[in-house]
């Protein structure tokens, strides 16, 4: 496994990330026997939410990782706050709640502090002085290591990347769905702020689901994608590696965080960094035989 510091931060984060959501099809038990088989395989950055699954990811996270918390670099993440009745949940970015919020986030994670806290989502109307004062808090208390923000939107980006301290931004990414190419991923860079890749697999149509439309595009163009990531996958990386090995190719990346819910495709994914790498000729046939896609709201 190869790890990365993560933005200006001094966290070694492995560039195969464990994204904790995939888990939510998965028994506890299950899912815990996951978790611990990705860190014998060298992962160590593991990134949930307390909005997934009204906090149970948190808390199976939690289990697994509490025998090893010193070896693991471990994210979650904040702002949507559940409904009373639990039917939903509201966008709360206000500095009362994400003070509160950390602390049953700590609970159910079982540890004393966060590696990295993040903004789950936001809009360009949010209070940005408001969320940064809570989160330099939150690191003056030692409760939180970092901070950053889980954003697609590029106007977003643009606020926080400019103008205040964050160590990374989460966005989708993959041979699909290549829209951070266009700018984001060059102003993160400049700025020296992490990226973390979701959706590498693009829910796995890149490799074998049956492919559907996709952000405003048809089944077409999905297939036409898995097709140009097949083609470039041989006996000596499989056409998932080859997706992930495309995401890793950008040097704004930190990490892909990829979601697992199978043994057999934990060690598929983990092993991906002891395959070749992405030739520059191989990256440019790939650009030139799926079409860009651009941010078309939130500019």
């Amino acid at each position: 496994m190869q790890y990365k510091q993560l933005g200006k931060s001094e966290l070694k984060i492995s560039v195969i990330g464990f994204g904790c959501m995939s888990l939510k099809s998965v028994s506890d038990e299950g899912a815990i026997s996951l978790i611990n088989k990705a860190f014998d395989l060298g992962i160590n950055f593991f990134d949930t939410a307390d909005l997934y699954e009204h906090g149970r990811n948190e808390i199976i996270t939690g289990n697994a990782i509490r025998e090893k918390r010193n070896e693991i670099i471990l994210a979650t993440k904040v702002g949507n706050q559940w409904l009373e009745d639990g039917s939903g949940w509201k966008w709360n970015p206000r500095k009362e709640y994400l003070l509160n919020a950390v602390d049953a986030s700590l609970k159910r994670l079982q540890t004393s502090w966060i590696d990295l806290y993040q903004l789950h989502g936001g809009t360009i109307e949010d209070p940005a002085e408001e969320i940064i004062e809570a989160f330099e808090r939150l690191v003056e208390t030692g409760k939180i290591r970092y901070y950053g923000i889980s954003s697609i939107r590029p106007n977003v980006i643009r606020k926080y990347a400019g103008n205040y301290g964050i160590t990374s931004n989460m966005m989708q990414y993959s041979i699909a769905d290549r829209r951070p190419e266009e700018s984001m991923l060059d102003l993160l860079s400049e700025n020296n702020i992490g990226v973390l890749a979701r959706g590498a697999l693009a829910q796995g149509m890149l490799t074998g689901k049956t492919p559907a439309a996709y952000l405003n595009k048809p089944a077409e163009f999905m297939q036409n994608a898995a097709n140009v990531t097949k083609n470039f996958s041989n006996e000596l990386r499989t056409v998932a590696q080859t997706a992930i090995r495309y995401v890793l190719k950008q040097p704004a990346m930190s990490s892909a965080v990829i979601g697992i819910s199978k043994e057999k495709q934990l060690k598929e994914i983990a092993t991906t960094t002891e395959t070749p790498e992405i030739s520059d000729d191989e990256y440019k046939i790939i650009q030139e035989s799926v079409e860009a896609l651009l941010y078309d709201q939130h500019r």
